[in-house]
């Protein structure tokens, strides 16, 4: 089926195809439709909970509940929100805790404004809260995507017993595009091995926990547990688009609307004679090296919605520093066509 929404109820949608009965959630621009939203719709799912919650705060400590119990949960915030939620992701990490988190970002530090930006992609792929850990984070470009890579979110999470990221921006959140609601078969998992339902006559209690006082290597373990996930996700799960990038001399590189901006400079560039392409990351954690280790020798111009950050990326994939630019605006300016070609006019030397 296809319908004309805009991107926070796509990611709603996909919430709800993918199983998702448990929302916790607390207002903040730019995302207070998926509350609205998930209020009016959720009643009609059976054993269906949405709540607004008081706080962040106790809005993922909810997720955490409900995760713990075996549910398919979600929370949704605005980065500030989102901040208020790390010591409670940590948590959901430490006790290998499946559920999905959505940040719609928007400008900052501190409370910012309401305009889209990118500058949580260091929040979002290298875990936020304190310790070992990390998110799975995924970065759509479309409508289309926020739905499509919600079920995505909420299959890893599940498979990996872990909380996973998904970060849009304002305007992914607030634009309007065609999606098709796809047929999906929710994928089915055994949670009766380590949740918390009740203790059948057959098995061992099962403990719910990120607390290891003793013995002294307990963390330890739980640690190397962790990251033996971790190494299989880096290997299995990097998701990424390349664009006219098997021919391209000139290479720029980009994520969620920002991309988009991108294709239009490479076909810009195309129809002019000029080999470009583009490079878009879709898992921002794992970041999507494997395609990188074949870029020798070609320029790469990084553009994004902040001073930086998934450019540390780039440079650790790529191992050097030569041939390599970037341009970003910061505090919910999105880059123009115009001063982004004329950056590349520059750095690429064409005319």
């Amino acid at each position: 089926m296809k319908k004309l929404m805009r991107g926070n109820e796509a990611v709603c949608r996909g919430a709800l195809a993918a199983g998702m009965r448990n929302y916790f959630g607390y207002p903040i621009t730019p995302q207070n439709d998926v509350l609205e939203f998930l209020i009016r719709e959720m009643p009609k799912y059976k054993d269906a909970t949405c709540t607004q919650a008081e706080s962040e705060l106790a809005a993922i400590n909810m997720v955490f509940g409900a995760a713990a119990a075996g549910g398919k949960t979600m929370t949704t915030s605005s980065s500030p929100g989102v901040s208020l939620m790390q010591e409670g992701i940590s948590y959901l990490a430490g006790a290998h805790l499946p559920s999905v988190i959505l940040n719609v970002v928007r400008g900052g530090p501190g409370l910012g404004n309401i305009q889209p930006s990118q500058s949580d992609y260091f929040q979002s792929t290298r875990g936020g809260g304190h310790g070992d850990y990390f998110t799975p984070t995924y970065l759509p470009a479309s409508v289309q995507e926020q739905y499509d890579l919600t079920i995505k979110a909420f299959d890893t999470a599940w498979k990996y017993l872990m909380p996973v990221m998904i970060q849009t921006d304002g305007m992914l959140g607030q634009m309007m595009e065609q999606c098709v609601l796809t047929e999906h078969k929710e994928t089915k998992f055994d949670a009766s091995s380590w949740c918390v339902t009740g203790k059948p006559e057959d098995r061992e209690r099962n403990i719910v926990r990120s607390l290891f006082l003793h013995p002294e290597d307990a963390v330890q373990k739980n640690n190397e547990k962790l990251q033996a996930k971790y190494k299989e996700i880096e290997e299995n799960e990097q998701m990424w688009e390349d664009y006219e990038l098997e021919d391209a001399d000139f290479i720029v590189s980009g994520f969620g609307i920002v991309a988009r901006l991108l294709r239009k400079l490479v076909y810009t560039y195309r129809a002019q004679g000029y080999k470009v392409g583009m490079f878009r990351p879709i898992t921002g954690y794992p970041f999507p090296n494997k395609p990188l280790k074949n870029i020798k020798g070609k320029k790469v111009l990084v553009v994004e919605m902040n001073y930086g950050q998934m450019y540390t990326d780039i440079q650790v994939a790529l191992k050097r520093d030569n041939d390599l630019e970037f341009f970003g605006r910061g505090g919910g300016w999105i880059p123009e066509f115009e001063e982004v070609k004329e950056v590349a006019d520059k750095f690429f030397g064409i005319e």
